[in-house]
């Protein structure tokens, strides 16, 4: 994250296939800031007060989780907290619930979260297969997981599950990494940093300046394996993913072979990425350097922040997308099928138009629903007086958004975005979810040190979607590590990926939203859970939200709002 040259120092698979082929064309969507109308009023408090802690350039991440199974998206907002000996502050995370009209109700305090902590990072999901949503809030210090007790209650059983790994946490994931039907836990850990640790780092030789990553050690991430009785085991070192010098902020889950096994992709700041790839035994390898992900093309190590991992160019392979710091892009790594990576990025419009920011959040969704997957980065500077140094670059900057035209070209889209999209902010976290029901994704966007976003999308609903939440019985129930697609006579839509993780520090919703564009019907929905059996469901009407359970098919069928664009 702080590389700053002036500052000098097992899977399920899914395919649907649709009658009708075709895209549909049209004005883009546009973003609006409807936070303060939602009854969003959460403010990030990084504890800042002139001595310039590492921690507190990191910011904090957000979620859409639906925490009362009632199929509305709520959401979590992540908080710091003000520093040993300064004035006290309320600053606890926050827990908004869904009222289903485009309004939310802060439940924190109700929901037994409001516990003092320096948060960093949220990761979501049903850990002990109750059919209750968990949530894990990562931190600088002792990490929290809370056990979803029904009737918006949480209990803190960090203790009791053994999964407190008190270090300086940022984001992590749940994933079924060895297909026993549990979900394990992998958290990610950036530098050995307190304050006691703290070191003085100048830019003129006299006044104290935030220091750079490489001012501090590593700290190893942590895996812990889901033992089935409500306690998790560390198996870091025997899995193979110890690994002491990094200096992880982002991790993503792929398959980046198509074995049916979850790889692990973790973006490290100033440290080589790690491409954990699954050996099927418990263990994982590295592969990071011969898939080319580690380096740049000039082979140096870049600021790794928030990452994803899509089949974004509908070739069936999952390919990643990188934040990365300024003057260094963001990072388009295109799965060649081969075992290696290319970085599309420097020869395309994101590279050119990401070089001068700062990008923590990035990842790939559909936010016009036109059926391919567009990208999505959240920009801010770590310092905030960058501009004396670098008077090309500020501290606030707009987010970036890339409409995905196809071919595996995408063009520059946040100037037609509307004006939210084109404000200024120190953004950290981001996560794509439908939180008002109308079958489009809308953006939630963390700033550091200020309030959050709520970016409703307002145009995208007139083309024809489908949203698909899938529960496992034999799998994990959350049915994480689900493959989709659509396909149709003009050709193949990307897979789709049930997932934890990915963003920044972040969680966007589990719930898959196929965009559809003029397509108004599918024809048949194949589903292959994680021991390879197949199910074939009969085809279905778009515009709808269905769930789909293992071994059962089609359980329950939602209306969503129709398509107000005509497909004749």
């Amino acid at each position: 994250m702080y590389r700053l040259i002036s500052l000098g120092s097992v899977a399920v698979a899914v395919t649907i296939s649709v009658h009708v082929s075709g895209r549909a064309q049209g004005a883009l969507p546009t973003f609006t800031d409807v936070a303060k109308a939602a009854g969003i009023t959460f403010t990030h408090n990084s504890g800042a007060f002139g001595k310039k802690y590492l921690p507190e350039t990191m910011g904090a991440g957000g979620a859409f989780v639906d925490v009362d199974g009632d199929g509305w998206q709520d959401i979590l907002l992540v908080n710091g907290m003000s520093w040993p000996g300064r004035p006290a502050t309320r600053s606890v995370m926050a827990l908004y619930r869904n009222n289903h009209n485009g309004t939310f109700t802060d439940v924190t305090k109700q929901a037994g979260l409001a516990v003092p902590m320096y948060g960093m990072g949220v990761a979501a999901a049903d850990y002990d297969n109750d059919g209750r949503t968990d949530l894990y809030v990562t931190a600088l210090g002792t990490n929290r997981l809370f056990r979803n007790l029904g009737g918006l209650k949480f209990a803190d059983v960090t203790e009791s599950a053994k999964v407190g790994d008190p270090g300086f946490s940022a984001s992590a994931a749940w994933v079924d990494y060895d297909r026993d039907g549990r979900l394990d836990l992998y958290v990610t850990n950036y530098v050995e940093w307190s304050i006691e640790k703290d070191r003085f780092c100048t830019l003129d030789g006299k006044t104290k300046s935030y220091c750079t990553p490489e001012a501090y050690k590593g700290q190893s991430p942590t895996l812990y394996r889901n033992r089935g009785d409500g306690t998790f085991e560390n198996v870091t070192e025997r899995a193979g993913v110890k690994d002491a010098s990094a200096k992880a902020l982002g991790v993503a889950l792929l398959d980046h072979n198509n074995d049916g096994w979850i790889d692990l992709f973790v973006a490290n700041d100033t440290q080589p990425n790690r491409l954990y790839e699954n050996r099927r035994n418990g263990t994982f390898s590295d592969v990071g350097v011969s898939a080319g992900v580690a380096f740049n093309d000039a082979g140096a190590a870049r600021a790794g922040m928030g990452v994803d991992a899509a089949d974004y160019d509908g070739s069936g392979r999952q390919s990643l997308v990188i934040g990365n710091f300024s003057n260094e892009m963001i990072a388009l790594y295109k799965n060649e099928g081969n075992g290696l990576f290319l970085d599309e990025a420097p020869a395309s419009i994101i590279g050119k138009a990401s070089l001068l920011r700062l990008t923590f959040a990035s990842f790939f969704f559909d936010y016009d629903l036109d059926g391919r997957l567009d990208i999505f980065a959240g920009n801010g500077h770590v310092a905030d007086d960058i501009a004396t140094v670098q008077p090309r670059i500020s501290h606030a900057q707009p987010p970036l958004l890339f409409h995905n035209m196809g071919k595996g070209k995408f063009e520059d889209a946040t100037g037609t975005a509307g004006k939210a999209m084109l404000a200024p902010m120190v953004a950290r976290g981001a996560a794509y979810g439908d939180y008002d029901g109308d079958g489009d994704l809308d953006l939630l966007v963390t700033v550091n040190n200020g309030p959050a976003r709520l970016l409703r999308n307002d145009g995208a609903e007139r083309h024809h979607r489908l949203r698909v939440r899938f529960v496992g019985t034999k799998s994990n129930r959350d049915a994480i590590g689900t493959f989709a697609r659509v396909s149709h006579s003009g050709g193949s839509s990307p897979w789709l990926m049930v997932k934890t993780g990915s963003s920044y520090c972040s969680q966007s919703e589990m719930p898959v939203t196929f965009g559809l564009g003029t397509i108004d019907r599918v024809k048949q929905i194949e589903v292959k859970w994680p021991d390879g059996k197949v199910e074939t469901l009969p085809g279905t009407e778009a515009n709808q939200i269905l769930t789909i359970e293992e071994g059962k098919g089609i359980t329950s069928r939602q209306p969503l709002p129709a398509s107000s664009r005509s497909t004749k």
